[in-house]
Order: C-alpha cells, then sequence, then structure tokens
C-alpha cells in the first residue's frame, strides 16, 4: 500500500443538494456510506470525495468556497483523485472504499456554476462505496490498495 493523500476535511449533510456541514470525524457503514448522510444508502455513491486543489481552482476565480460547499463528503489533499480508476480501493483509517464512478452529470446548475460559471465537482469529484466500515477523521492518511 501506498500513501497517496490524506483527509483534510469530512462534510455531511442532512438533505441532498446543499452544502454539507464540515466534522471532525464520522463513521463509515460498509454497504451504506456515511452514517447520517443523505446521500448514504444502497447504490454507487454512497460516498463523494474532492480534493482541496479543485475547490482551490474556483477560488481563484473569486468565490469563497470552503470544503463541503460542494456537496462532498471526504475533502483530501496531495491526491490526483483523477488518476484513481473505477473498481480502485482505497483505505482511509480501518475502512476500505471502492471506487464506483468518475464525475457526474450535473442536471442542473448549482450556486457555484452560476457565481462563477464553472464547478469543479462535475468533473474531478469521484463516487465510493464502502467495503468495510470504521471511523475515519481529519488527518487520516489515504493509501491505494
Amino acid at each position: 500500500m501506498d500513501k497517496i493523500g490524506k483527509v483534510i476535511a469530512i462534510s455531511i449533510g442532512k438533505k441532498k443538494g446543499i452544502k454539507k456541514t464540515n466534522q471532525d470525524s464520522a463513521r463509515l457503514i460498509a454497504n451504506h456510506g456515511i452514517e447520517g448522510d443523505a446521500h448514504a444508502g444502497k447504490g454507487n455513491r454512497q460516498i463523494s470525495l474532492l480534493s482541496i486543489e479543485s475547490i482551490n481552482k474556483i477560488k481563484e476565480l473569486g468565490l469563497k468556497v470552503n470544503p463541503g460547499d460542494f456537496a462532498e463528503n471526504i475533502t483530501t489533499e496531495d491526491i490526483d483523485l483523477m488518476c484513481l480508476e473505477i473498481g480502485d480501493l482505497i483505505e482511509i483509517s480501518e475502512s476500505e472504499l471502492e471506487i464506483t464512478q468518475i464525475g457526474k452529470e450535473c442536471h442542473s446548475r448549482c450556486s457555484i456554476f452560476e457565481a462563477v460559471g464553472d464547478c469543479v465537482m462535475p468533473k474531478e469529484g469521484i463516487f465510493a462505496t464502502v467495503h468495510k466500515g470504521g471511523i475515519i477523521k481529519i488527518g487520516d492518511i489515504i493509501k491505494k490498495i
């Protein structure tokens, strides 16, 4: 296993389609997602990940955005998420995630897109399912298995 990055924010939302609230830690549940998050459940998008480097691209356009503002669950640092492939496994603490989707289709223009004319989540966000649950926290190392 090689270190490929770290967790710099964990965000949970009670409703879909809105910014998520930052947390110090979260409980990942196998075959479900993050406990208490609106996106948890069956399906291939139980967890979403976005890099701080992607968020910083939008900051450079003049918008004040922070981790969780793109409705991502896990904000990463020092990892090129776009180099991961569907089927890859990553480990965060004792949890294990499988990458299931790269990017997403944006059905409606979000407030970020309206403000700056672009949004990074559809192009640079990735999605995963939880194979093995556990507690994750800010600062945890992300490893590719």
